[in-house]
């Protein structure tokens, strides 16, 4: 006979059932652990930068784009957001100036966007470089310019 087995021998049902119950009670009295301590995993709510990719000399947002910028403001409404900085970009294509004037509308749109979908930031802070720096050491043309940075400074409330 086990140790196990004697000790039901010895108890009977209703001892089994007692001690049970006393550990059910005891179970129930036990302090709920804090939410913080059970859940894992990093905060949505933490700083961080994507890019938004443009067509070749359009500052139109494309539907990628679009719901990219729709999910990135949904995400932030649970978030204390301090900051929002968009950069706008262009490639070497075209004028200096106009390559200037693509990458401000291009800063703009995002941040338009970002605002209609609801990214609770106090203030988007809007630059705009142009081509500088949009041609490789070897002089050819960096189409992976036809962007806007986004940068969010953001973290849990």
């Amino acid at each position: 006979m086990t140790m196990v087995e004697g000790s039901k021998n010895r108890m009977g049902k209703s001892g089994l059932i007692a001690t049970g119950m006393a550990f059910a009670v005891l179970a129930a009295c036990a302090p709920m652990p804090k939410r913080t301590d059970l859940v894992v995993g990093e905060s949505v709510c933490t700083s961080g930068r994507f890019d938004v990719y443009f067509v070749e000399n359009q500052a139109r947002l494309t539907d990628a784009a679009t719901l990219l910028l729709n999910t990135a403001a949904d995400k932030a409404k649970e978030c204390r957001v301090q900051r929002v900085r968009v950069v706008g970009l262009a490639d070497a294509t075209g004028t200096p100036e106009a390559n200037l004037n693509l990458s401000q509308r291009r800063a703009r749109a995002v941040a338009d966007a970002l605002a209609r979908a609801g990214m609770p930031a106090p203030a988007f802070e809007l630059n705009a470089v142009g081509d500088a720096g949009a041609v490789t050491p070897s002089g050819a043309d960096e189409v992976l310019r036809r962007r806007a940075e986004v940068i969010i400074e953001a973290a849990p409330r």
